[in-house]
């Protein structure tokens, strides 16, 4: 437990934004999630109106540090590998 004021109104700050980043990073997931599913129906042109929300995302959960920069950049590339996959 917290003694200080300053450690107190820290622990209040991390779960202000954990709340925040759970949120971040659910909705995140989320959109991967309609991108996978698209590829494994074999829909590329829903594939890739779906990439166009999830890469955004990515990268700002990249820019919020709520997932790693390099993970962020390896999800893109291996979603837009699967997806030129499916064009042929």
């Amino acid at each position: 437990m917290a003694n200080t004021t300053s450690a107190k109104k820290a622990t209040r700050k991390i779960a202000r934004r954990t709340v925040i980043n759970k949120s971040r990073r659910t909705q995140m997931r989320g959109s991967v999630r309609t991108v996978e599913d698209a590829i494994k129906n074999g829909d590329r042109t829903a594939a890739l109106e779906a990439m166009k929300r999830a890469e955004p995302e990515l990268m700002q959960a990249a820019q919020r540090n709520i997932i790693h920069k390099n993970n962020a950049s390896r999800k893109v590339s291996r979603l837009t590998h699967q997806i030129a996959k499916l064009a042929k």
